[in-house]
């Protein structure tokens, strides 16, 4: 069986859609074998094309207030994994806006990468793409409204980006009650991991815990369809 190391080293080197993308292919994926978190975001923009680094821009800073952890934090992939839609800049519309993630990109790489990477207990859908994607069509703002819906899996968002701003303002129910939810969880998931790695290094001899967590369930998100909105 093949690692995901073998697998993510592939696709980084993936040129399927080499002919319709504007500014090249240069897949941009975070992924481990001991994330627990995973974020399956919509596409990179061009900054993140030209650094290599998810959401390396506004609206990463806008995600990773909501989620209320650091850079440090949001960037330790063995913590956490970024998975987008599509790998790829995929460019422009011809009327504004950055184009739809390439179809090509999760139907290809997801079912390869996902389940390797089996210690992944919450998946952000953040973005209508993202949700289109792994839970079918439907509406991005009501999926959020009734996160709880589909949890513990997954906890959709909306995009970060700028467009946000006003739509939070003209829904203040999300920062009362959806983003206090969010960040329980993710700081839940991000000092579980401490604690395991703390007990890994202050003994040699495994506990009856880690010996479950060593048998852990593969979760894989599931049915990449139909799209929604824009690329990040």
């Amino acid at each position: 069986m093949r690692t995901l190391e073998q697998v993510a080293a592939e696709a980084r080197r993936c040129t399927v859609c080499a002919a319709h993308l504007p500014l090249g292919p240069r897949p941009v994926l975070h992924v481990s074998t001991t994330a627990r978190l995973l974020i399956i975001s919509q596409a990179p923009g061009t900054k993140v094309h030209e650094t290599g680094q998810s959401f390396n821009d506004a609206s990463g800073d806008r995600l990773r207030d909501w989620l209320g952890i650091s850079r440090e934090q949001f960037y330790d992939v063995s913590r956490v994994a970024i998975l987008p839609m599509g790998m790829c800049y995929p460019g422009r519309l011809p009327n504004g806006g950055d184009a739809p993630p390439r179809p090509e990109c999760a139907k290809l790489w997801h079912p390869r990468l996902l389940p390797l990477m089996p210690r992944v207990e919450l998946t952000l859908l953040v973005g209508s793409y993202a949700q289109a994607g792994v839970l079918g069509p439907g509406a991005m703002a009501e999926r959020v409204r009734c996160f709880a819906d589909y949890l513990p899996r997954y906890f959709p968002l909306p995009h970060p980006s700028w467009r946000t701003v006003g739509w939070q303002r003209r829904n203040p129910w999300f920062g009362e009650l959806v983003l206090p939810e969010l960040r329980r969880r993710v700081s839940a998931l991000l000092e579980q991991r401490r604690t395991s790695v703390r007990h890994r290094t202050a003994s040699t001899a495994p506990t009856q815990n880690e010996e479950r967590q060593r048998r852990p369930e593969q979760r894989q998100a599931g049915g990449l369809g139909d799209r929604a909105d824009r690329a990040e």
